[in-house]
């Protein structure tokens, strides 16, 4: 058996690497997480943390304790330059600053995101005001993340949900049944929406913005794109993709 010689580079993530804590029961995230931030240099890597498939306050508010065990899981040979938190209704019940001090306690030196703040940056760097706001939770999970749009300085004009408690059933609402409820909400405003936003990390959206997005003439924010943006910015990635959606063709707003 020969000893071969080898040499060394920097590994795959040249411009950034990103890590991704994706919750047990979601089944959507990764694929359109792959999806839009497949550029040449930026790395992708994901974790798993605990979540039972009922979607209340209480089973949402537990997964603060986990988040630590999720980020370590990463590999620790990287330096990781943001790591997203992958659900919206916890981030809105548990809040964006524990979120991100949980994960730091493990990752002092990543960024960290999570659908809620990445929503509320997108929407600023929009410059938009005025949200039609689409769910698929109870009404009191709904009414957290209304409230936090609001205290952020947003107006929701028109909100709808599928108030559906079964994040496994939450998978499975139809591309269909998202357009058909986007275009309703948006349609009931009192005041025309400048922007739409789709909730839940869960929710499979990105196939369904683009042509929103032409039906409608505003952008259209679901959390995956607003957290995979934001992270991407954050790790200073600029490239521009309006393909995808509006948003991508945005830079951050400082």
């Amino acid at each position: 058996m020969l000893k071969l010689e080898f040499d060394t580079d920097e590994g795959i993530g040249t411009r950034a690497n990103l890590g991704m804590i994706v919750l047990e029961t979601d089944e959507t995230l990764e694929s359109e997480f792959a999806r839009m931030a497949d550029l040449d240099g930026v790395a992708r890597y994901h974790s798993r943390i605990p979540m039972v498939s009922e979607i209340r306050a209480d089973t949402l508010a537990r997964m603060l304790d986990d988040m630590p065990a999720s980020a370590k899981l990463f590999p620790s040979s990287l330096s990781f330059d943001v790591i997203g938190y992958g659900c919206t209704s916890a981030s809105t019940v548990i809040g964006s600053d524990k979120v991100a001090a949980a994960i730091q306690s493990v990752r002092p030196e990543a960024k960290v995101t999570d659908p809620l703040a990445a929503l509320i940056a997108a929407g600023t760097s929009l410059g938009v005001k005025n949200l039609g706001f689409i769910t698929p939770y109870i009404p009191d999970v709904s009414l957290k993340m209304r409230e936090k749009l609001e205290h952020a300085g947003f107006t929701i004009t028109a909100g709808g949900s599928f108030e559906e408690g079964d994040d496994r059933v939450v998978a499975r609402i139809s591309e269909r049944a998202i357009h058909d409820a986007a275009l309703r909400v948006a349609k009931t405003a009192d005041t025309p929406c400048d922007a739409l936003v789709i909730a839940c990390t869960n929710l499979r959206c990105l196939n369904v913005i683009p042509r929103l997005e032409a039906e409608l003439g505003i952008p259209v924010l679901s959390s995956n794109t607003a957290l995979v943006w934001h992270m991407l910015r954050l790790a200073g990635i600029t490239d521009e993709r309006p393909k995808i959606c509006r948003l991508f063709g945005t830079q951050l707003s400082t």
